[in-house]
């Protein structure tokens, strides 16, 4: 118990210390211990999704996570994309919503912002608080290959020093933003591949594919099963079985 107590104070030591080099070496008003990372995620433009990770005091608050399918844009557009997920993210306090009144998920500031992207991304994400007059939350961009962070006005990025503690914490916002978005992504194209192929077999509506789902679990092992399998599923006759194994 001892040995867990020493690890745990120096876990809070380096926590401390990784968000207090953060505002030291990125010029900050106040120590950043909201940390709020976006990042954009999509395949060639297709099913565009973004997200949202909280880090406080340099921990991940996953129950302030938020994923985003996006609802304006159309093909491979990540500055629209950028645009749309900040306007959606404080758009309850710029409407006059109060900080803490806890009646909007999104009641609250952060003191920091991690966008992971170049300039490009950046100066999205700014114009948008710029509109809703939250420019100034410090926004940075983190260049993903050279880990740069860029600001609005300074044409010279910032390198972190290499093996410290502020730039390991920028690299896990950085990290665990793209990982959620990845992830949601990921399980979006799950879905709506089980659903178009099942959709596409004749005989097969809504309480059928339940039931196939509900017995196999995914589209690859209702392929799998055999015809004697496919018959067990309550409501599938051989008939539909057979359009099963042709179709998939």
């Amino acid at each position: 118990l001892e040995e867990e107590e020493l690890l745990r104070r120096r876990k809070n030591m380096l926590t401390t210390e990784a968000v207090l080099e953060l505002q030291r070496e990125l010029q900050l008003p106040k120590p950043p211990f909201r940390i709020e990372g976006f990042d954009i995620s999509h395949i060639q433009g297709s099913m565009t999704v973004a997200a949202m990770v909280v880090f406080e005091n340099g921990e991940e608050k996953t129950a302030d996570y938020r994923r985003f399918r996006l609802k304006t844009v159309e093909g491979p557009d990540d500055y629209a994309a950028m645009r749309e997920v900040i306007a959606r993210r404080f758009k309850y306090l710029a409407e006059g919503g109060e900080e803490g009144d806890g009646k909007d998920k999104f009641a609250g500031l952060p003191d920091l912002i991690l966008i992971d992207g170049g300039k490009g991304l950046l100066n999205a994400a700014l114009e948008v608080l710029r509109e809703y007059g939250l420019d100034d939350i410090p926004t940075f961009g983190l260049a993903e290959k050279e880990e740069l962070l860029f600001r609005e006005g300074d044409n010279n990025p910032i390198e972190l020093p290499r093996n410290s503690p502020a730039l390991y914490l920028v690299q896990r916002v950085r990290d665990e933003a793209h990982r959620f978005a990845l992830t949601y992504h990921r399980d979006l194209r799950s879905k709506n591949l089980r659903a178009s192929r099942l959709d596409e077999v004749p005989g097969v509506g809504p309480k059928r594919k339940k039931a196939l789902l509900r017995r196999f679990g995914s589209v690859a092992r209702i392929r799998e099963a055999s015809l004697e399998e496919l018959l067990s599923v309550e409501g599938i006759t051989e008939k539909v079985a057979q359009a099963i194994k042709e179709h998939l």
